[in-house]
């Protein structure tokens, strides 16, 4: 038995830990949500992972994301996380991608290599492309929506991505999903029932595929991660 993974080994057994140590996962956006997916999925065993986040931490960042310390400031967030979890588990394999990819790139990247990939990202045409992309090549894909303007951990739910309700980005994905011809496409969403706070929209400059955002909590895009990393272990160990 793995010593620092003996409690896992004791509640889901040593057929599932040798299952998780070989699987292999990709998550991209290491902000709020994702790096809690990455962190979660890393503490389960995971055996090998990519990575991927262009943006370097920013001090408004430490309210949520578990990447962003004062000694973290300007520092890559990919680097941070793959660091963390390094310092968690050194025999991990980990690829560690620094920058926002194109839609080509997302082509090349999302194949079925990957037992899993994840979607982190929080723009709306970016969040589309990648998704078609594991549509497109056939990957298992789980996506978050937008934890954004909300307070309420008991409003989050899991749901196929056509099967959501109450959530404005959701919509907007599912429409846009549509748009470019994947109706039929198989993608698990974590979302919101909780109506979003309107009062707490900001506009931006628009920059990097971003109009704008919502305030955030501590606490959810947290759960919204552990909620993806969920839906990736449990798929893998039954």
């Amino acid at each position: 038995m793995t010593d620092w993974l003996q409690r896992t080994e004791l509640l889901i057994g040593a057929d599932a830990i040798n299952k998780l140590k070989c699987a292999n996962v990709l998550v991209v956006g290491m902000g709020g949500v994702g790096s809690f997916a990455a962190e979660f999925l890393c503490r389960a065993g995971i055996g090998q992972m990519t990575i991927v986040d262009g943006d370097r931490v920013d001090p408004s960042n430490k309210n949520r994301q578990i990447v962003a310390l004062n000694s973290t400031v300007d520092i890559h967030k990919a680097d941070v996380m793959a660091a963390r979890m390094h310092d968690i588990n050194p025999d991990m394999q980990l690829t560690v991608i620094k920058e926002f990819l194109t839609p080509d790139l997302m082509m090349q990247l999302v194949t079925t290599k990957f037992n899993w990939v994840l979607d982190c990202i929080d723009s709306l045409q970016p969040k589309l492309y990648f998704l078609g992309a594991a549509a497109t090549n056939g990957v298992k894909v789980a996506s978050s929506m937008g934890a954004g303007g909300r307070v309420d951990p008991q409003k989050v739910r899991i749901a196929p991505i056509f099967e959501t309700d109450c959530c404005r980005f959701a919509y907007k994905v599912r429409k846009g999903l549509r748009r470019k011809g994947f109706a039929n496409a198989n993608i698990i969403a974590v979302y919101s029932e909780e109506l979003v706070n309107r009062d707490s929209l900001q506009l931006t400059d628009g920059s990097n595929f971003k109009r704008s955002y919502y305030g955030t909590i501590s606490y959810l895009p947290a759960l919204f991660g552990l909620n993806l990393a969920s839906i990736v272990i449990r798929d893998l160990i039954c």
